[in-house]
Formats: structure tokens, sequence, C-alpha cells
């Protein structure tokens, strides 16, 4: 104390201060132990203060390491018991049902040599979507733990690639309308190369949608995560594109033949193929393709506009999450299944050019239809060739 008053004032006030800070610093944890706390905010949602370091925004969060929780707020929030766990149950058992219903029809067919692939892919679906349903369950029981992270992850991403199956069924089922409504063009060596070129890049675009998912939950870089935003948001439009395609095809291939009918006239021979009536298949596929491109479209719109995690928009909610994905492709999937599109979409194995779809045309699940149904079909494709091979819609 008496060194103290000896010295002058200025450097009395610089001991003390440099005593504080060592007494400070003594009381805290090692370095290595201490937790840290990131500050994020999604590029586009908030402006950081003057001052803040690179790579950090305005949202503060403690983060003790990866997986680090999105920077904005996320469609259907965490899960919980009550409602999350209820209304899952009650999905995941209308999927399992779908999911059985589909295989009972494609094993059904298997043995009677009737080869539609499609049955299985939508049990595939279904069977994807239950396990989505499963994880995101098991996700609301430990949401008040860390070990929910992976189940976050896992749901995130079988929740986005499941409905791809859709799309591609869609695309697929739109390409045999627009063959056998106009052969010369849906056989055309460009539009099976078109088709095919459109899958791939739905698959491609999946896998590029996944990458950026899960990297962005492993790095803190907000220039990495801008970019994988970007991504994220072409993924979505494209997708909901993809969504949609099936209903300018057939409708194209619904109505360019009748309006090029011309009485007397000789033109391209309309093909029949599976059972049913052809409007009814246009009426199938545009349907269940516009409810697919309602939920795309939700998906892709709400990238555009995000939201800090602690200010979610209605768009964010709960509701929206199961509305928008899983009721809708549940309707799909029964609609498919009611309306016994194996019968409708099915076409002769070995078809490559005009005039195959014409072979398979009537075959029924069990064998060929009657003859009562032979011959109305036998009568309404000469009709369709004495009005200039295009005759007038039927549904």
């Amino acid at each position: 104390m008496l060194q103290l008053r000896l010295l002058p004032r200025a450097a009395r006030r610089e001991q003390t201060r440099s005593d504080l800070a060592a007494s400070h610093q003594a009381t805290l944890p090692p370095r290595s132990t201490r937790p840290v706390t990131i500050t994020m905010s999604s590029p586009g949602t908030s402006t950081p203060p003057a001052g803040t370091p690179p790579g950090t925004g305005a949202v503060s969060a403690p983060v003790s390491g990866p997986p680090y929780p999105p920077a904005t707020a996320q469609v259907g929030g965490v899960p919980t018991p009550v409602p999350d766990a209820a209304v899952s149950g009650v999905l995941l058992a209308l999927f399992l049902a779908g999911a059985a219903v589909h295989m009972a029809i494609f094993q059904r067919n298997r043995r009677i040599k009737h080869k539609f692939i499609f049955s299985a892919l939508l049990f595939y679906f279904c069977v994807i979507r239950a396990v989505a349903l499963t994880l995101r369950i098991a996700w609301s029981a430990t949401a008040a733990t860390r070990g929910n992270v992976s189940l976050a992850i896992a749901s995130g991403v079988l929740v986005s690639a499941g409905v791809l199956l859709l799309f591609i069924v869609n695309l697929i089922l739109a390409r045999r309308v627009l063959r056998a409504r106009l052969p010369r063009v849906g056989w055309g060596g460009v539009v099976g190369w078109v088709w095919t070129f459109l899958i791939g890049s739905v698959v491609a675009v999946l896998i590029m949608l996944v990458i950026c998912f899960v990297h962005s939950l492993f790095t803190l870089d907000m220039s990495a995560r801008e970019k994988e935003r970007q991504v994220l948001l072409f993924a979505g439009v494209y997708l909901t594109v993809m969504a949609f395609l099936p209903v300018p095809v057939v409708l194209v291939a619904w109505f360019v033949p009748i309006m090029m009918a011309r009485p007397g006239k000789k033109g391209h021979e309309l093909e029949e193929f599976g059972t049913g009536r052809m409007g009814t298949k246009v009426a199938l596929l545009v349907g269940t393709s516009l409810l697919l491109t309602l939920g795309a479209g939700f998906r892709a719109a709400v990238n555009f506009v995000p939201r800090p995690p602690t200010q979610p928009a209605w768009y964010h909610s709960k509701e929206a999450f199961y509305c928008f994905n899983f009721v809708i492709e549940v309707i799909v999937v029964y609609v498919f299944a009611i309306a016994r599109f194996d019968r409708r979409f099915h076409v002769p194995d070995g078809s490559s050019g005009p005039g195959d779809y014409a072979r398979g045309a009537g075959v029924e699940l069990g064998g060929i239809m009657d003859s009562s149904k032979a011959e109305s079909a036998l009568g309404a494709s000469a009709g369709e060739e004495s009005y200039g091979g295009y005759g007038h819609p039927r549904m």
C-alpha cells in the first residue's frame, strides 16, 4: 500500500486495471472448455450492425459445434409430441396402407405377366414417406436433447427426396399419352432424348439439393451458405417446373389432333393403350400434376421469403408443413390406386414405335377385355380413321 501511494496517480490507476484483469482471467474456465456464442443470420433477412466481424449476422444463438442450427425459420419447426406425433402417426398409417395396396397390385400384375413398374415405384415412395414420418415422431420425442440433430437431418433429406418419384412417374405417363395422340412426335428421337435428360436432371437436382442442405448445417461460412441458398432456390423452381410439365404436354397432345382434324382427310391414326377413355387418362394426369405443382411451388416460394427463427410466418406453421407436403401426396397415392392407373396406362412390353401401343389396347388385369368392349373400341378406332385419323375426343 505504501508503494502505491508513492506512485503517481496515473500509474496507480494502470496498476489497478492490471490487477483486476488478472483476477478476472483467473476465474475463467480453460479456453478449450468455454461455451462459444456464434452470431448468424440468413442472407437477405437482416443487416449485421456496424463493426460485426465478417461471416456473422444479427441473430445470436449458442452453438457448441456442428451441425449448426439453420439461420432461418424452418417449415414445420421443431416437432413436439403434441400435435406432431399424433398427426404423423395418422399419416404414417395412411402411407403404410398405400404401400400395401400398390405392392398388392404390383404382385398380382406380375403373376399374370402384366408388367407395370410404376406400382412398385409408388410402393417405394410410400415406404420413404413412412420412414420420414417415423423419424419425425422419434425427433419429437427427443426434441429437448442434442440427440435429435441426426434425426432432424435424416427426416429433412427424406422429405425433400421422396416426392421426386411422383414427378418421374407423371413425366413418363405423360410421354405415353403424347405417343398415343401424336405418334410421329412422341416416338421421335428428339422427344426421347429430351425425356431422358429431364428425368436425369430431376435426379441430379435432387443430389444437389441434398448436398447443399446437409453442408449448410456443417459450416458457418456465410459466403458458402449464400451460394448454397442460391442452389436451393434454383432447385425449388426447377422441381416446380418438372411437377407442372406433364400438364402442357398432355393438353397439347389432347387438343392438337382435334384442331388439325379435317373430315375426309387422312391424318395420323390415334392409338389407344391400356383401358378406359383417353380423356380420363388426361384428366388424371392433369389433376395429379397440379396437386404436385401446388406442393412444389409452396416449398420453392418459402425459400424466397426467409424469416428469422424467432419470427416465423404462417407458411412456417405445422399445418402448412403437413398439408403442402404429406396430405397432397396421400391424395395422389390414393387417386392412382382408386383409378387403377396400372390398367389405364399399361402398354405392351417392347413397344418401340408407332402402332405398338395398339397391340395392348384393352388389356385388363386378368386378361383381355370382353367382346362388347372390344367391339366398342374397334368401332371408335374406325370412326377416328374416317375423320381424318383424329376422331372426336372421348371422355
